[in-house]
């Protein structure tokens, strides 16, 4: 039930999402040599961040629409693009590996209607490779789940999620993963 799916514990090598926290808050507050500085192009709601590792620009992080206010300011219309904007938890452009990773983060502590939304993430990752390939960026779907998820009646939807070429992680998600570097 793993398959491609993992859990982890270094806090330093990756990002532990067990309390709900978005990747610049943890960068900035847990990893040593992150830092996070909001991009002068983000509008009061919609966080755009560059994120530096030793001084070196490495990333950009966005939430929801800022993803699209940085579209803007590559000359793309998402409205020539899509019919309806996908707002993401969080989605991160690492310059080195040219893509970008959304981060959709999900936790159910009861029976609910995340289930079927972890269904939609083939459609999704669709959409955003189209929205982006103006730009010629990759694009990798992940979901970081909690335990809920570990329970086997989710193996059909976990197998499901890996067949639509997506990812999941329990609770952590490794910086290797999306390609930030590491302190040594």
């Amino acid at each position: 039930m793993i398959k491609g799916g993992i859990g982890g514990g270094n806090t330093q090598t990756g990002i532990n999402f067990e309390g709900r926290i978005d990747i610049v808050t943890y960068l900035n507050d847990t990893v040593d040599g992150y830092e996070c500085r909001l991009n002068p192009s983000s509008k009061s709601k919609s966080k755009w961040y560059d994120i530096y590792f030793q001084d070196n620009f490495v990333a950009s992080a966005f939430k929801q629409h800022a993803l699209y206010i940085y579209l803007e300011t590559q000359k793309v219309n998402w409205k020539d693009i899509l019919s309806k904007k996908l707002l993401p938890d969080d989605a991160i452009y690492v310059i080195k590996e040219n893509t970008l990773f959304i981060i959709e983060m999900k936790y159910q502590e009861v029976a609910g209607s995340v289930d079927e939304k972890l269904q939609t993430c083939g459609f999704k990752l669709r959409q955003y490779r189209k929205l982006f390939a103006p730009l010629n960026y990759e694009v990798e779907y992940i979901y970081v789940l909690n335990d809920w998820f570990r329970d086997p009646k989710y193996k059909d939807t976990l197998d499901f999620i890996i067949d639509m070429n997506c990812k999941y992680y329990f609770d952590y998600l490794p910086l290797y993963k999306i390609g930030l570097p590491v302190s040594k």
